[in-house]
Parts: C-alpha cells; sequence; structure tokens
C-alpha cells in the first residue's frame, strides 16, 4: 500500500513562492518511478482539481492556470515529487494534495496554501 505525504504548505503574501513535498512511502523496489504522479488541489465547495502531471522519466504536463508560474519535478531515488509555486495569485489558494494520476482512491491530508495579503 503506497502512502503519500504532503508538506510545504503556508501562508504567503500575493507574488511570492513556495515549494510543496511529496513523500511516498510503501513503494516497494521500482514501483514508484514508474508512477505517472500528480499534484491536486482542492477549495472548499470544488471539486478536486489536477493541477499538474510527470511521467517517470520527467515528462510534465500543467493546466494553463498554473502553466508558466508551476514547475512539477521528482527524485525517484527518493520517492519524492515537488511542486514549485511561484508568482501565487489568491486563486491559488487551496490543499494541495498528491496522488498518482488516475488517483488511488484514498487521499492524504494534504497541505494548506493560503496566499493572501
Amino acid at each position: 500500500q503506497i502512502e503519500f505525504v504532503e508538506s510545504g504548505g503556508d501562508l504567503v503574501q500575493p507574488g511570492g513562492s513556495l515549494r510543496l513535498s511529496c513523500a511516498a512511502s510503501g513503494a516497494s523496489g521500482d514501483i514508484f518511478k514508474v508512477l505517472i504522479m500528480g499534484w491536486y488541489r482542492q477549495t472548499p465547495g470544488k471539486q478536486r482539481e489536477l493541477v499538474a502531471t510527470i511521467t517517470g522519466r520527467g515528462t510534465t504536463n500543467l493546466a494553463n492556470s498554473v502553466k508558466g508560474r508551476f514547475t512539477i519535478s521528482r527524485d525517484n531515488a527518493e520517492n519524492t515529487m515537488y511542486l514549485e509555486m511561484n508568482s501565487l495569485q489568491d486563486e491559488d489558494t487551496a490543499v494541495y494534495y498528491c496522488n498518482k494520476s488516475p488517483p488511488f482512491s484514498s487521499w492524504g491530508q494534504g497541505t494548506q496554501v493560503t496566499v493572501s495579503s
């Protein structure tokens, strides 16, 4: 059973930056590196949305709303994935989750990102 733990969320002013981390545990052998991984986010009353994905080889895809501002990366040796977020806007406020894409049915606790002056 693979579990994901997100960290790095914080309160930041508009225009600021954050780096989120996702640690995968329970991934034996080379399981993690073959997974397409994704960052998702959710705000109250809205469905969880997919923000960015990355294949095991590092091919990335980002939602139009974050393209040019966010960067997704991974370290397969450490079973870890990252989301570098720059030029943050109020609309980026959400709980951010990581999971494979398409996602497992179970989710981690997420990490809260709040963009506010």
